[in-house]
């Protein structure tokens, strides 16, 4: 893969390359040359020489300006920084404005003529082929970073700017197709062709997972969301030997590694994930982001000892980009989580709450919830105080166009039984976060830890039943308790007692008073249970149920993501059968 790309830099001297590069009138393909150059940089955990490398063409050429934009625009992603969203903000712009100077001039009446008929590669030359691909790709950052403006204005600018990108992404794609065969006759084009399989690919990827009647609605606004298209698209950018087939390997792999486990139904395709990081490794072995996927695919396998090792030697790789460190603590606290070594998993969220920006609210319940775990007294040795953490949660939220984060508005829900004169003892509830990041998927895995986080759950519900004096959230935790007990049951494949603890949740659901969101999300997991069982249509009529008779609950969006790729799984069946009815 990329074997025709630049060598890479692990022993070449950026001050050869500038002075290879530097004179003046570079042309497309020596611009690619460079731009390729300084991804291996930034692949070697050389950030800042990447970005020394592009900055002194980054108003003369359309691939330095995106590449030097696209590391600010990842850096200010991390860091949540204002200092470095601006930086990104600026570079964006100017970017823009270098891309602009590339792509085609037109008049009124050609510009007119071009919105009727969309015949967008007429008369265009390589170079302003290129111009549009890298401007859609430029325009599509500034509408990430757009987002995370806090006013619906930012959103609405936001959904413009990505309305704007997809359209001349689809421009390119025409383009792509009618110069089909320009690969052999340009060496410049292929990087032109890898362009348009990662920003189709990416699009309809990510736009398949939304659920259905928000996919109808962009489809209605001319978006396409098809995922065998988007996979399709990805996978040829990734096999292919252009600067964007690290990017398209990339997607893939954030798409199995995380978003596939997060919003679906847990389980990504590792053996993918595998085959397309493997030629990484071999051509990158110290890179951070090679060594952090490595660690990632280890922990999704349940090989966590691996795991923990890779995701220390990503910390120990670079010292430059400390937000690549953050991510690694959050995995490292999940691996320990999951093994129930509450005082490596402590440490980490600790370091979380000290250091990184992206979510405090989390992160300090997290801790809270780690510490909960843990013996009093050794949480006393650690100077630390739970019921004070848990009282910060809801200060510390974040607010994207003026809403919540539904991760931090569950979590600063949990915590309200803490404000109280007389606060009421959360659970189990790392287990229960444990539940919301989907981790149960990746610790079932390992029947050994799911045996003994069955066993906590057990004395938890033996505790519950044998106090003598309930508080008023007695029976949601008791619901907690039995919705986290089934899942552990339904991994080690012991179903009829897994459906008589969901059942029991299901059946308390006009009892429930706090944890609004208990009786959807099990009923969901009991349609994965006969899923399992081969029973498809009592699965797809509990998914359907949830959807037209339940609303308003804490994740409701997370949950709709999750019944949308379960659906998915199930293939044909769902079209065939009629939503189910039943009242709430």
């Amino acid at each position: 893969m990329e074997s025709k790309r630049v060598n890479s830099l692990q022993q070449v001297d950026l001050n050869e390359i500038s002075e290879d590069f530097i004179e003046p009138g570079m042309d497309l393909e020596a611009a690619l040359k460079e731009s390729s150059a300084a991804l291996d940089l930034f692949l070697n955990n050389r950030f800042s020489d990447a970005l020394a490398l592009l900055k002194p063409r980054k108003n003369q050429s359309m691939y330095h300006a995106m590449g030097y934009t696209s590391i600010l625009v990842m850096q200010a992603g991390m860091t949540f920084d204002p200092k470095d969203m601006d930086n990104a903000m600026a570079s964006l712009r100017e970017s823009l404005a270098t891309c602009q100077k590339f792509r085609k001039k037109t008049g009124i009446v050609e510009a007119l003529t071009s919105l009727l008929y969309r015949q967008p590669a007429d008369n265009l030359t390589e170079e302003e082929m290129h111009a549009e691909l890298c401007y859609a790709e430029v325009l599509l950052q500034k509408a990430a970073l757009t987002f995370l403006d806090e006013s619906i204005i930012g959103f609405i600018k936001g959904g413009m700017r990505i309305r704007n990108s997809y359209q001349i992404y689809k421009d390119c794609q025409a383009m792509a197709s009618a110069t089909k065969g320009m690969e052999k006759q340009s060496s410049t084009h292929i990087h032109f062709r890898g362009g348009v399989n990662m920003g189709i690919g990416s699009f309809n990827l990510m736009l398949s997972l939304l659920p259905s009647k928000v996919l109808r609605l962009m489809e209605f606004l001319g978006f396409s969301g098809d995922r065998e298209l988007g996979l399709s698209e990805l996978r040829e950018g990734a096999a292919g030997d252009s600067l964007r087939s690290i990017l398209s390997t990339l997607t893939l792999l954030m798409f199995h590694l995380y978003i596939t486990v997060i919003l679906g139904t847990g389980e990504g395709n590792l053996t993918e994930a595998e085959s397309l990081l493997e030629p990484y490794i071999d051509r990158f072995p110290n890179g951070a982001l090679i060594l952090f996927y490595t660690g990632r695919i280890a922990l999704l396998k349940g090989n966590f000892t691996f795991a923990q090792e890779k995701y220390l030697a990503c910390i120990g790789a670079q010292q430059e980009w400390r937000q690549i460190h953050h991510l690694c603590y959050w995995e490292l606290m999940w691996a320990y989580t999951f093994e129930q070594k509450w005082r490596e998993a402590y440490r980490y969220a600790d370091l979380l709450c000290k250091e990184s920006k992206w979510s405090q609210a989390v992160y300090t319940f997290q801790k809270a919830a780690i510490l909960s775990m843990m013996p009093e007294e050794e949480v006393t040795g650690l100077g630390e105080h739970v019921e004070d953490l848990f009282r910060q949660v809801d200060g510390l939220r974040l607010r994207i166009a003026g809403k919540s984060i539904p991760t931090e508005k569950f979590a600063a829900n949990k915590a309200q039984r803490y404000f109280s004169s007389d606060p009421q003892k959360l659970v189990v509830p790392a287990l229960e976060m444990m539940y919301v990041w989907n981790g149960f998927t990746v610790v079932g895995k390992r029947p050994d830890l799911t045996k003994s986080i069955l066993t906590v759950l057990e004395k938890a519900e033996e505790k519950l039943s044998d106090d003598p004096n309930p508080s008023v959230y007695h029976l949601d935790d008791q619901c907690v308790v039995q919705l986290l007990k089934g899942l552990c049951l339904r991994e080690l494949e012991h179903l009829v007692q897994a459906e008589l603890c969901f059942n029991h949740v299901i059946s308390s659901k006009n009892n429930i008073k706090h944890d609004n969101y208990l009786v959807p999300f099990t009923m969901y997991e009991l349609g994965l249970l006969h899923k399992q069982k081969g029973d498809t249509n009592t699965a797809i009529n509990l998914m359907e149920d949830i959807k037209m008779n339940y609303k308003d609950y804490h994740m409701e969006s997370r949950l709709h993501f999750r019944i949308h790729a379960a659906l998915n799984t199930m293939g044909s069946f769902a079209a065939k059968l009629p939503p189910s009815r039943t009242p709430a």
